[in-house]
């Protein structure tokens, strides 16, 4: 067909209603995929899409199916209008390629990219779902970088299973055999796992231990024997530090039992020793005064939670009968509580007369014998004792 013999009235026509097929096409499937966006990420969808980089995907994919859509029906509606064309797609020819491998790769393409989009959209949400639910606890920073690593790593295993799918499929339309593939990706899975077992199981913990809630960074914790400030939670190591400022790195794997000291509230226990002289009652009247005491004060009330608890008799022991008392407090506030407490207990004691006692020993030489006293004597007055008996024999 000659340049002059074409039939430009049609061409128009053609080209114009090609144009606005594939604009109307590209619209409907841009606001498809907004909805989609709008709806994973669970927002108004008048404030989702004003940052350009969540507006980018949109215009990506308006642009694509516009231009697809294009290449695809502007021959057949020429060839309708009477234009034979000796080039581009004729309609069988566009027919065949919809549905074969061709436009199966773009397609799978796209849909791989729009899942990992709506994937991150969706744990975005998440995250700010749970933050905002947790805005009123005194850890709210914390919970947040929590939830953020959680979501990175749901994000990246998302993006791994996705990318991974999509490239065996696209080979597979390529006409590559991927069975040999998944066998040597399942063997070398199988060989990674061996030799890095003890990484995975690592990881694994540490996966749960941030998902559980365990462990926060600030609380103390004895961990196989090991108490220590928690200085980081990683997914595969703790790090805490010690009273003298020791430095522990604990691989999560390794963990069987973590105890946390501070978890939620503490309680400060102590064992009150007493006389057996002394009447427990009068005692215990004078522990709930210091207890009142305590908690009044403008300093350390502020971080008690409840009156002074009092146990009862624990123990009678060698020298003394033992009563067992403890104060709750806020997390990390026991110890300072504690030893304010044991400070005014002894204060308390020395004021009313209660004497704590102190191990005693008695001497008996044989069985028969009876116990005697010692006392200290000064050697002055024992020398002029001694002066005065020589002179009173001299005499």
């Amino acid at each position: 067909m000659s340049f002059s013999s074409i039939n430009w009235q049609d061409t128009a026509v053609g080209l114009g209603l090609s144009l606005l097929i594939a604009f109307v096409v590209a619209q409907l499937v841009a606001r498809a995929v907004r909805f989609g966006l709008v709806a994973a990420a669970g927002e108004d969808e008048a404030t989702s899409f004003k940052d350009p980089i969540r507006r980018r995907p949109i215009q990506v994919v308006r642009l694509i199916v516009f231009l697809a859509t294009l290449v695809l029906i502007a021959p057949p509606i020429l060839e309708a209008l009477g234009l034979e064309l000796s080039y581009g797609i004729s309609l069988d020819q566009a027919t065949n390629w919809l549905f074969e491998g061709s436009l199966r790769v773009i397609l799978i393409a796209v849909l791989a990219y729009f899942t990992i989009r709506v994937a991150a959209l969706g744990i975005t949400h998440f995250e700010t779902v749970v933050s905002e639910r947790a805005k009123d606890t005194p850890r709210r920073q914390e919970f947040a970088e929590r939830i953020h690593t959680i979501g990175g790593l749901v994000g990246n295993a998302v993006n791994v299973l996705v990318i991974s799918a999509a490239a065996l499929m696209v080979l597979q339309e390529f006409g590559v055999n991927i069975a040999p593939l998944l066998a040597a990706a399942g063997i070398g899975g199988l060989a990674i796992g061996f030799g890095a077992q003890n990484l995975v199981r690592d990881i694994i913990s540490g996966f749960f231990l941030i998902v559980e809630d365990q462990i926060h960074v600030g609380d103390v914790v004895s961990v196989g024997g090991t108490s220590g400030l928690v200085e980081s939670v990683k997914l595969r190591t703790i790090v805490l530090r010690d009273l003298t400022g020791t430095v522990h790195v604990v691989p999560n794997g390794s963990i069987t039992t973590l105890s946390n000291l501070t978890k939620g509230f503490s309680f400060y226990v102590i064992d009150v020793g007493v006389a057996y002289k002394e009447n427990t009652d009068h005692v215990v009247d004078v522990l709930h005064d210091v207890g009142k005491e305590l908690r009044s004060d403008s300093m350390f009330g502020p971080n008690i939670l409840e009156p002074l608890e009092i146990l009862g008799v624990d123990a009678f022991g060698d020298s003394s009968v033992t009563i067992k008392v403890r104060i709750k407090t806020l997390p990390l506030k026991q110890w300072m509580v504690g030893r304010e407490l044991r400070r005014r207990i002894k204060k308390a004691f020395d004021a009313q007369g209660i004497e704590i006692p102190f191990p005693h020993t008695s001497v008996y030489f044989g069985e028969t014998s009876k116990p005697f006293l010692t006392q200290t004597v000064d050697p002055a007055a024992a020398e002029r004792r001694t002066d005065a008996s020589d002179r009173s024999g001299e005499g």
